[in-house]
């Protein structure tokens, strides 16, 4: 598991049992490479209005249409129920991310 890889989770936490959603995954790699079984991630939405803690992603990321990974909403997710791969994001993408989680959690 690595940061900016893309899971499809059937049954989110707090959801409909009966919907999927995607998460990409922001933790730092050493605590992904670590024995923790939790990991911060960001869901991905379909509503992208071009904030400052959205990264726009799409079909180029393994999603079916255009999306964007909103930092906002950061969410703890045990490692074993990321199983579903979708795709990650390119290397081009992993410094808008940064920049995404630095405003959304207000740090320099």
């Amino acid at each position: 598991m690595i940061r900016g890889e893309i899971y499809r989770l059937v049954s989110p936490p707090g959801g409909d049992p009966r919907r999927s959603r995607c998460y990409v995954v922001v933790s730092r790699q050493t605590l992904l490479d670590s024995k923790a079984d939790k990991v911060i991630c960001a869901p991905v939405n379909t509503a992208f209005v071009g904030l400052e803690t959205q990264v726009a992603v799409g079909e180029e990321e393994g999603l079916k249409h255009a999306s964007c990974v909103n930092c906002d909403q950061l969410v703890l997710i045990e490692k074993s129920r990321l199983t579903n791969y979708v795709g990650s994001l390119p290397a081009g993408k992993l410094p808008a991310l940064r920049r995404a989680l630095r405003v959304a959690l207000e740090v320099d």
